[in-house]
């Protein structure tokens, strides 16, 4: 039986015969599909999250603490998890990024802000999975393995080999060092849906499931150097100060120096944006996703600048720019 067909059947058990139509809603990086449950009263979002690949536990775990920590995250309402079926209440279909313009992004952004504090705030060990060294180096080796030897065709020596182990293990001293605090791990315009029909429900908050315990800037990198959509830095710069300001009045743990706080945001970007362009790489090389090629430039210039800013990063730059110049013989052009 096929993945729909099964999904189709549960949903007439757990809607009792009631009468429904059923259209995709979006599908993600992952093997999880989602569809749109409309019957004669109420719209609901089905997940179908195929096992083995897929596992709807965590998703259920993350959705009750984010929801005891006051965030508009999905409800669920039925769950399988032998089949990996959920059913969720739906939170729209207004994602950030397809809304997101200069007029309405100081106040989408201000509520998103307020929403990641409050996570933040909510705050214990032993929740979620540590975001430790080791997963962050995994994570970190992606690019070597996927952005560098797959999709460029390049060959690191030995001496390249150790200036990406050096990085690694410096942006890891640095990251590990921080506060740490729930991290959602993909805080970006796709995940959030624009939900003004009552005080305090936006954003709405979806793909929650890799929810992890790690370093109190990652989920605002996610947020404001985001991969989709790109603003000038002087609105980050404000924006990231904004959040300081807030999060320091809320009392979490962030430097009391916005210098040091601003150094830390930057390079949890390196590490993420890493990360990203091995993940992208990986998505087209690997699953035959195209989609993501066209943000892999924006990824690397947030990565290059920041390389460019701080000096423990440069041997970083050299090596791109190494990179950069031989991507004509292997016939890219990011």
């Amino acid at each position: 039986m096929n993945r729909q067909k099964a999904l189709e059947n549960w949903l007439d058990n757990v809607l009792e015969g009631q009468a429904y139509s059923l259209a995709t809603a979006s599908a993600d990086a992952s093997f999880r599909r989602y569809f749109r449950i409309v019957t004669g009263s109420q719209s609901l979002i089905a997940m179908d999250a195929p096992p083995p690949q897929e596992d709807c536990r965590p998703f259920v775990h993350a959705a009750e603490v984010l929801l005891n920590a006051g965030l508009n995250v999905p409800r669920v309402i039925a769950m399988d998890i032998a089949q990996g079926f959920l059913l969720l209440s739906d939170l729209g279909d207004t994602t950030y990024l397809g809304v997101l313009n200069d007029e309405n992004a100081g106040q989408l952004y201000h509520d998103a802000c307020q929403a990641l504090i409050r996570l933040q705030l909510a705050s214990r060990e032993g929740v979620f999975p540590l975001y430790d060294e080791a997963l962050l180096t995994r994570e970190m080796q992606l690019f070597p393995d996927w952005y560098i030897a797959r999709h460029l065709g390049a060959t690191l020596d030995d001496a390249q080999r150790t200036v990406l182990s050096d990085i690694f293990a410096l942006l890891n001293r640095n990251i590990l060092g921080q506060a740490q605090v729930y991290v959602h791990r993909d805080y970006h315009s796709r995940n959030l849906m624009v939900c003004r029909d009552a005080p305090g429900q936006n954003p709405g908050i979806l793909d929650f499931q890799d929810a992890v315990y790690g370093a109190v800037t990652y989920d605002l990198v996610s947020l404001l150097k985001d991969a989709y959509i790109s603003w000038e830095e002087e609105r980050v710069l404000d924006w990231t100060v904004r959040y300081w300001q807030s999060a320091k009045k809320a009392g979490l743990p962030v430097p009391g120096d916005f210098a040091e706080f601003y150094r830390d945001f930057e390079w949890m970007g390196a590490q993420r944006h890493i990360k990203i362009l091995g993940i992208f790489a990986r998505l087209y090389h690997r699953d035959g996703k195209d989609g993501y090629l066209k943000d892999m430039p924006l990824v690397m210039d947030y990565l290059r600048k920041v390389c460019a800013r701080y000096i423990e990063l440069r041997s970083l730059l050299r090596l791109l720019d190494t990179l950069e110049n031989s991507q004509p013989q292997v016939g890219y052009t990011f």
